[in-house]
């Protein structure tokens, strides 16, 4: 070994991976130096989580070896990866709902008392200080199910990092959490770095990746394209990287002119002290509701749908008043009004992730059907809708659960696209989707709102709602308190407006 040939703390040398015959993975290397946060990235699909969980233990490669440190590694299992130091928090999340937070952080690794039995005082303190290195105050014997997806997703990093493994694995670690939540991450992947560990960082978010990684490797259709240093790259051509193309513009034209008002709330009040707005919401435009997160734009969302029952006002749709609809059965009752609901987590509320593609895009049509009455001709309305959604799947019959994130989006979009809703009201239209998705989806909402339909939309991602919507409005403390046309705001007048403590006119 010479000068030239640097030991490195982790090696996967032309890494092999097929599912019957499909291939994911050929001939692919990654290499991670001690102390750096190495990127990986590529669209949905190039085999990232593939290589990953390789590393992880949770597939076996056909060909092609690891080395860490210069030796040979044998990782048949994932308890066989965590023993050789390689820890992983993954996309999907693997918490158990019906366990308490410290008994999901000790699963498999109990602490004993003398008598042989679980030390729960001891779990409980060091859950407790695990989770306070990441500024999270929680209560170790709180339920994984009470928690928020954001809380969820700390708890999996802290459990990731608790292994004190040489290797951290953390795939799209921020896809659930707002801006200062990655602020506090970062510190931690900063102390990581420091104490010599190497990150793998799999994320989307362009600025995070030129702000906490060392070095880029992207994949693209399961080979490596290159790695780079982070300084030798620019986002721009990062994405030509990744998507195999320019990619010039990633967010379509906005609207020129609105049409008739589909949604009007008219003294709304999200809760008791919250002071009452309004808010019109047109053909043809996508509204966004913007500011901090947790002021009360999912309130303001769900009240539409009925997963929350606001504490007043009045709604009409396309100019019809309504009763605001209740928990029961509110979803299915504005589905019938032409309302569409795409909640954040698509995975627990919105799709049955072991049910077919063709069963969860044409589940809404079912339901419009009278009971015992068989469903046909359905077999043209899936085959266009996955034409148009350019859903990429081997076969409607898939379990839609083996999708990437992106063609799950399409998939739950195209349920109410299918119906031909005229309001869509989705909640993170992006959330751990890759680059060339994020564009399609985008593409996919501007046509369907060009067409006469109106979208109600929020996001973590700041430049996400600049980009996408006509227009915003700026939620604080339960209400709207400022409006603005997308194409005049920017981060810093979104975040002045939702900080203001006075009203403000729309």
């Amino acid at each position: 070994m010479t000068d030239a040939e640097p030991i490195w703390l982790i090696e996967m040398q032309s890494i092999s991976k097929a599912f019957g015959a499909s291939r994911v993975l050929k001939d692919v290397t990654l290499r991670l130096r001690a102390g750096s946060v190495h990127a990986l990235m590529g669209e949905n699909g190039a085999g990232k989580s593939t290589l990953m969980k390789i590393l992880a233990g949770v597939h076996r490669s056909d060909a092609g070896r690891i080395l860490k440190n210069g030796e040979p590694l044998h990782l048949p299992s994932p308890r066989e990866a965590l023993a050789a130091g390689i820890s992983t928090v993954f996309q999907e999340m693997s918490l158990l709902p019906n366990l308490t937070i410290a008994e999901n952080m000790f699963l498999g690794r109990e602490p004993l008392t003398w008598s042989g039995s679980p030390d729960r005082r001891k779990m409980r303190a060091e859950t407790a200080k695990a989770l306070a290195e990441l500024d999270l105050r929680l209560d170790p014997d709180q339920l994984v199910s009470t928690l928020t997806i954001a809380e969820r997703q700390f708890v999996e990093i802290a459990h990731g990092i608790k292994a004190e493994a040489s290797v951290l694995i953390l795939d799209e670690p921020t896809a659930a959490l707002n801006a200062a939540d990655v602020e506090v991450l970062n510190r931690s992947i900063r102390r990581l770095k420091a104490e010599g560990k190497a990150i793998v960082y799999i994320s989307h978010r362009m600025d995070e990746i030129f702000n906490m990684c060392d070095e880029v490797t992207v994949l693209k259709d399961g080979q490596n394209v290159g790695t780079k240093t982070i300084r030798d790259v620019t986002q721009h051509s990062l994405i030509a990287m990744m998507v195999g193309r320019e990619l010039s513009d990633l967010y379509p034209a906005r609207a020129v002119s609105f049409g008739q008002p589909v949604l009007e709330l008219t003294a709304f009040r999200a809760s008791g002290k919250a002071r009452a707005f309004d808010l019109t919401l047109r053909q043809g435009e996508i509204l966004g509701l913007a500011g901090l997160e947790g002021q009360g734009q999912q309130k303001i969302m769900r009240s539409l749908i009925g997963r929350f029952v606001p504490a007043g006002g009045s709604l009409r749709l396309h100019g019809q008043a309504l009763k605001f609809p209740r928990p029961v059965n509110g979803i299915r009752a504005m589905a019938r009004l032409g309302v569409g609901f795409v909640p954040e987590d698509r995975k627990e509320e919105g799709l049955m992730l072991g049910l077919s593609v063709a069963s969860n895009l044409v589940i809404a049509l079912h339901s419009e059907r009278p009971a015992f009455t068989r469903a046909r001709g359905l077999g043209s309305v899936i085959k266009q809708m996955m034409d148009s959604l350019h859903v990429k799947a081997a076969s409607p019959a898939i379990p839609v659960g083996s999708l990437s994130g992106g063609n799950q989006q399409k998939v739950l979009l195209g349920r109410y696209l299918a119906r031909n809703v005229k309001l869509l009201v989705i909640e993170e239209p992006t959330r751990g989707v890759d680059i060339g998705a994020k564009s399609e989806i985008y593409g996919l909402l501007r046509d369907f709102a060009n067409a006469g339909g109106a979208v109600l939309v929020t996001s973590r991602e700041t430049i996400e709602l600049i980009g996408l919507c006509d227009r915003l409005a700026v939620v604080h403390g339960d209400t709207v308190v400022a409006e603005m046309p997308a194409a005049d705001a920017t981060e810093h007048s979104i975040l002045a407006a939702a900080l203001t403590t006075s009203e403000v006119a729309a």
